[in-house]
């Protein structure tokens, strides 16, 4: 049998080295395992997360449309003048297209002075007068101001000058549609959950937070979509469309 020499003493402070090396280092593994699954558990009891919507389609019940008359003359009696009888014009077209007298607000005249610019510098002079005013359609009626907004241009050849700014129109049964848009969407945010746990073997659980995003009512198949909500008024027919984000817990 053969026997070791002894270590000498670098040897010594060699093998303490590595002892103490090898001890940081299973230390430092066993902490990483650790706050591995501490991640993944972590995970877990935060659930998952899924984004669910719904969409129906309304039609608008109520329609604000407004029309101004602006013009420019020499004076300013002539362009109040003007203004007057081209707004008695419109507002002509208008009750015997079928809008009652209640349905219209008429603005007040306005007036101001085209002043001469020179090289920057105003010298003083009026070069003519510009008058303007509102006349205001308000009613359910949406079809008929849909056809009295496409013939309009009948009253322009006849000299009359208005600005059509085209109606808008609204729906006033919205707040109703809300309740049942939320719920939809809850259905299909958990349908979502669903398909997903179910893809890796878990079941969803409770709900553990929702957040209910802005409506947005756009034209019918557009995508269009704002983080205020988006809401389309040129059109009568409409898309509603609710979202909610839905965290649900997982077993």
């Amino acid at each position: 049998m053969t026997s070791q020499a002894p270590m000498s003493s670098v040897e010594r402070r060699r093998s303490i080295l590595y002892i103490a090396i090898a001890l940081i280092f299973s230390m430092a593994l066993g902490g990483g395992l650790i706050k591995v699954g501490t991640g993944f558990a972590s995970r877990t009891a935060n659930g998952i997360t899924v984004t669910g919507s719904a969409k129906l389609s309304a039609t608008a019940d109520n329609v604000v449309w407004t029309l101004n008359v602006s013009l420019t003359r020499q004076t300013v009696a002539e362009a109040v003048t003007k203004v007057g009888n081209d707004v008695a014009a419109v507002t002509k077209y208008l009750t015997e297209g079928g809008i009652s007298a209640d349905a219209l607000t008429l603005g007040s005249v306005s007036t101001y002075a085209n002043e001469q610019w020179l090289n920057g510098n105003n010298t003083g002079k009026i070069l003519n007068y510009r008058a303007s005013r509102d006349v205001v359609v308000r009613t359910k009626d949406v079809q008929l101001v849909a056809k009295l907004s496409q013939g309009i241009g009948s009253i322009m050849q006849k000299g009359v000058t208005v600005n059509n700014y085209g109606p808008q129109y609204y729906i006033s049964t919205l707040p109703a549609m809300r309740p049942k848009l939320l719920a939809e969407a809850m259905q299909d945010a958990k349908v979502r959950a669903e398909a997903i746990t179910k893809a890796v073997g878990g079941k969803v659980g409770s709900v553990q937070s929702v957040k209910s995003g802005p409506f947005q009512v756009t034209t019918p198949d557009s995508t269009m979509t704002q983080d205020s909500g988006a809401y389309d008024t040129s059109s009568i027919d409409k898309t509603v469309t609710a979202t909610v984000s839905v965290t649900f817990s997982v077993k």
